[in-house]
């Protein structure tokens, strides 16, 4: 009998001191998950209030400094809820919770989770895109990209319009006579040395004159608007080949306001 005792009082002693010792085991994840705070965090969570779970996570927290499940369900709440997200609090919470479960089945998940909350801080600290606005982005300006290549293409061809114009112009000019050019007099005679040998004539009979020579005279005509070249043509009374005949190089069908034509005699 007094062995019994002696047992017991033994086994009391020894569990005073570890308690006095503070080597009472720490709670599990079932004892953590039974907290008031926890439980009220998860009925909010299910009613969508994910402040209101925060606040009582948080509350279960200060409660039990320790409890892993109340870290990890602030990490989930702050990496995946818009109303709540903050990827470096997530990350926080997550780096606790592996700290107080470091033999966690689902380590490794945890810490691609930790990886991508990471990449989410640093598009919000550097104002990076995301995938989905970057490929829009892209789309933007290839779109912006050809609208600029159609530009560039209507103003070459303007371009290379305007080269012909002002070649038809150079040709015009270098065609049509100068302004301050002497007339030529109405009737000049033959020099003596141009005279071809005649021959002797009849004394009584005079000799026969040449007939005096008619000089080309040149003309011009100066387009006016919604004017053509076979309305030029028929108004002065040639043909329009001829018209284009003395125009060599102009084209006749893109004549344009204020250019001179040379008119052939008609």
């Amino acid at each position: 009998m007094r062995f019994w005792i002696r047992f017991a009082f033994c086994a009391l002693v020894a569990l005073l001191g570890a308690v006095m010792g503070g080597c009472a085991p720490d709670q599990g994840q079932a004892d953590e998950e039974k907290e008031p705070h926890f439980v009220l965090g998860q009925s909010r969570v299910n009613a969508m209030d994910y402040r209101g779970a925060i606040d009582a996570f948080e509350q279960s927290l200060e409660a039990n400094p320790r409890s892993a499940a109340a870290h990890y369900q602030l990490a989930v709440l702050y990496e995946n809820q818009v109303q709540v997200s903050d990827p470096a609090a997530a990350i926080y919470h997550y780096k606790c919770y592996l700290k107080l479960n470091p033999n966690a089945a689902n380590a490794t998940l945890i810490q691609q989770h930790i990886d991508g909350c990471k990449r989410q801080l640093a598009q919000d600290v550097m104002g990076l895109p995301s995938s989905s606005a970057a490929q829009q982005q892209l789309e933007k300006l290839v779109e912006q990209n050809r609208d600029l290549q159609q530009q560039l293409d209507r103003l070459q061809d303007v371009v290379k319009q305007w080269n012909v114009y002002y070649a038809s112009e150079l040709a015009a000019r270098s065609n049509s006579p100068p302004q301050n050019v002497s007339v030529a007099p109405q009737n000049p005679g033959p020099t003596p040395d141009a005279l071809p040998a005649q021959p002797a004539q009849p004394a009584d009979s005079a000799p026969a004159k040449p007939a005096p020579a008619k000089p080309a005279r040149s003309r011009t005509h100066t387009v006016v608007a919604g004017e053509t070249a076979a309305a030029i043509a028929r108004k002065s009374g040639i043909k329009l080949s001829a018209l284009g005949a003395a125009n060599p190089g102009v084209n006749l069908a893109r004549i344009r306001a204020g250019q001179v034509l040379n008119l052939p005699p008609p």
